[in-house]
């Protein structure tokens, strides 16, 4: 097997390393990650299982105990099952169509980023693998049928499965219809951002170290680089934990989730350690991959609600409301945000309370930025989002913890001074100040507190 990683020494010491047979972790996440946005696996193993269904009806077809309603001449099923091979292959042919439009309006009006969502839909793939399955179970009859013999059991089954396929075209077509939407888009984007940044939160909470434990502080006695570039996708948290106890060292890794690395590369710094591990196997258990993955990286999912936000936001499609739309969703993931622990690093300690692995994390901050900067830079001309903005941070100052409001407050500065520089008319630039948590349109209530960008 090619060598994926590289690594580096210290002068003095070893070079010696074991060869790795087994397939690294890192390989198989890629595994993963490609079968789960394929959309011809799952269509082929229908193809194989319509086949498989199709012998079996032949056979019991031979124990000839079906009912006289379920009879057909062989003119009549050669007819229908023709018919249904022809259907089936139009209708792939539609899905197909389908697919198409739905890539050109996702990368034209929402955000490429969302493909690799779209393309993991377990619905799409269920409509395909039956077109695939009722096609190859129809076309394997088809040569069953002779003078004196018919498949008068997959005759009906066939017929059964067309009405199967029809009912889940209908669901496939009333489900993408509603769930291409922005809104919809954000919801689901969104959903999947807090899940992981709420499990995440867990595993580091239940890996915590002793308060008297020591961090590494001494030079590292291994760097382990990466061979190939690629963004980093996913570590194996709890591989890295167990081989940093087995060798008694401690890994520090030095680049967030989502790190574009070159080639070269050092992905992890060795403490410790006798004898020292493989860094083969330790770079095994670093997923690198074409683009970012949400599976450990909820900050990637905040980066598509941003660019759905900003790209309404274009000369060329110019709609706030689907930017304050996504605010909305925006505004639920940083509150979460906002009140899970943040320290920027994450350090996860073996069974007795030892660290063993140091992470990179993002900090409150990095969050928020990426919230709000570039809606900001590109929404600053418009009452609806200005006022929404405003609403939002305003928001978080209530509902924050006193560590996290300086940020916001710096934040409410730049959206301040953004609306004094688009507006010049002074009504308008009141307008501009004012909070509204629907852009325009919510109600100001008499006595609501004023704007706090100047506190």
């Amino acid at each position: 097997m090619t060598a994926e990683h590289r690594f580096h020494r210290p002068e003095g010491q070893a070079h010696g390393r074991r060869e790795h047979t087994v397939i690294s972790w890192a390989f198989t996440f890629r595994m993963r990650q490609y079968v789960k946005a394929s959309l011809w696996i799952v269509p082929l193993f229908g193809i194989i299982l319509g086949v498989f269904l199709a012998e079996c009806a032949i056979a019991a077809d031979r124990a000839d105990w079906q009912p006289n309603g379920w009879r057909y001449s062989a003119t009549t099923a050669s007819g229908v099952l023709s018919a249904i091979v022809g259907a089936m292959v139009a209708l792939l042919g539609f899905v197909v169509t389908i697919g198409v439009l739905v890539v050109q309006q996702a990368t034209g009006t929402l955000s490429p980023r969302y493909m690799r969502l779209w393309y993991r839909d377990r619905l799409q793939k269920a409509v395909l693998a039956t077109f695939t399955g009722t096609f190859a179970f129809a076309f394997s009859l088809l040569r069953s049928i002779e003078s004196n013999s018919v498949p008068d059991l997959g005759v009906t089954l066939a017929g059964a499965a067309v009405a199967v396929s029809l009912l889940l075209l209908l669901v496939y077509l009333n489900r993408f219809t509603h769930n291409l939407r922005p809104v919809a888009i954000a919801d689901l984007v969104g959903r999947m951002g807090e899940n992981v940044l709420t499990h995440g939160a867990a595993v580091i909470r239940d890996a915590e170290p002793r308060a008297d434990a020591p961090l590494p502080s001494d030079d590292p006695v291994m760097s382990i680089s990466s061979e190939r570039g690629g963004a980093i996708q996913a570590f194996n948290v709890a591989a890295l934990v167990a081989e940093a106890t087995r060798h008694d060292c401690t890994f520090v890794v030095r680049h967030l989730i989502g790190d574009f690395v070159p080639p070269g590369t050092v992905l992890v710094e060795v403490h410790g350690g006798e004898p020292s591990p493989d860094p083969q196997h330790v770079a095994g258990l670093i997923a690198l991959g074409a683009e970012r993955t949400i599976e450990q990286d909820p900050a990637f999912a905040l980066r598509i609600l941003v660019d759905i936000a900003i790209r309404a936001l274009s000369p060329a499609v110019n709609d706030p409301t689907t930017a304050v739309q996504l605010l909305n969703h925006i505004e639920s993931f940083l509150h979460t945000t906002g009140n899970s622990e943040l320290p920027g690093r994450y350090v996860l300690a073996d069974d007795q309370g030892r660290p063993r692995l140091v992470l990179r994390g993002r900090d409150w901050e990095d969050y928020l930025q990426l919230a709000v900067c570039e809606i900001l830079e590109y929404g600053a001309s418009s009452v609806q989002v200005c006022r929404r903005l405003r609403a939002l941070l305003e928001g978080l100052l209530d509902s924050l913890p006193p560590a996290h409001r300086p940020a916001v407050r710096a934040e409410l500065e730049l959206l301040r001074e953004a609306v004094d520089r688009k507006f010049a008319d002074p009504v308008r630039r009141a307008l501009a100040h004012t909070a509204d948590s629907q852009g325009i349109g919510g109600r100001h209530r008499p006595g609501e507190r004023t704007p706090r960008g100047d506190q």
